[in-house]
């Protein structure tokens, strides 16, 4: 890998391969890409979708429509937790671990742990917090 250029501390190409337009993050031997999503994303994507409310709870941002939580910021904000079936969570978690993972208090919940800097851009963001609000939302909200 190569340095993205003078004064781009930490920066470096991308993946072997991906070639040299390509340029992004290299933490703990997992390759981020430069457009980073962050909290204040995560909070200005969920709270466009409908009747979204946010709610601090267990001294985190809660995100919830109709009431019914559908995703959360933990207390460091660099990752969310979002609605997943066990089935798929299981699938996300296998396929892309430098993403998904469970937290052991959510073992046996319907929920899934997304690291923030890992997601490819803003667009799988939308289309993750989107999918759990579909979960949560009621059937009212969905048609």
């Amino acid at each position: 890998m190569t340095t993205a250029g003078a004064g781009a501390e930490g920066l470096v190409g991308g993946p072997a391969g991906a070639g040299a337009d390509v340029a992004g993050r290299l933490v703990g031997g997992v390759f981020y890409g430069l457009a980073m999503t962050t909290s204040d994303d995560v909070r200005a994507i969920a709270l466009s979708l409908p009747e979204t409310t946010e709610k601090i709870a267990w001294s985190m941002p809660t995100f919830r429509v109709a009431g019914k939580m559908f995703a959360t910021l933990p207390e460091d904000e660099t990752s969310m937790a979002v609605r997943c079936p066990k089935v798929e969570r299981e699938e996300l978690v296998l396929a892309e671990p430098e993403k998904f993972w469970v937290a052991g208090h959510e073992a046996s919940s319907a929920w899934v742990r997304v690291r923030l800097a890992a997601l490819d851009d803003l667009d799988e963001l939308r289309d993750i917090l989107l999918d759990s609000w579909r979960q949560a939302a009621p059937a009212s909200l969905l048609e």
